[in-house]
């Protein structure tokens, strides 16, 4: 009887350790997947990164050498795609004497601004832009 006792505790034991594991798995999903930023609308951008999602557009010229550099996504703040789909553009920062830490990165092919993201923390969270 005391082994029977043991055996069905450590089949209990054991469901609940998978059930868990399946549970931790089912909440780490959305971050292999990439994460789904917030949005900001154009109108409540700052005035630079208007300007830049223009000169994105426009397909340049750009204030800064390393503007239109493949993105690496390597936070995982934006959806998942193969590399070379993500370009960041610097966003000046006014009496920043660097590069500041405002950014936008769009997906897809250069020039495009349907799926561009805005940063002002230097990718530790972004928001989609839209219309």
């Amino acid at each position: 009887m005391r082994r029977l006792a043991l055996a069905a505790s450590g089949v209990f034991l054991a469901a609940v350790l998978v059930c868990s594991q399946g549970a931790a798995a089912r909440s780490q999903a959305p971050d292999d997947a990439g994460a789904s930023p917030g949005t900001v609308s154009v109108g409540e951008l700052p005035r630079e990164a208007v300007n830049t999602l223009s000169l994105i557009g426009a397909g340049g010229p750009y204030p800064f050498e390393k503007d239109g550099v493949v993105f690496g996504n390597y936070e995982r703040q934006l959806p998942r795609h193969r590399r070379g789909y993500y370009h960041e553009y610097t966003v000046p920062t006014p009496r920043a004497h660097n590069r500041g830490a405002r950014r936008i990165v769009c997906g897809g092919p250069l020039r495009q601004t349907d799926n561009c993201y805005y940063t002002d923390d230097h990718y530790a969270s972004f928001r989609r832009i839209v219309e």
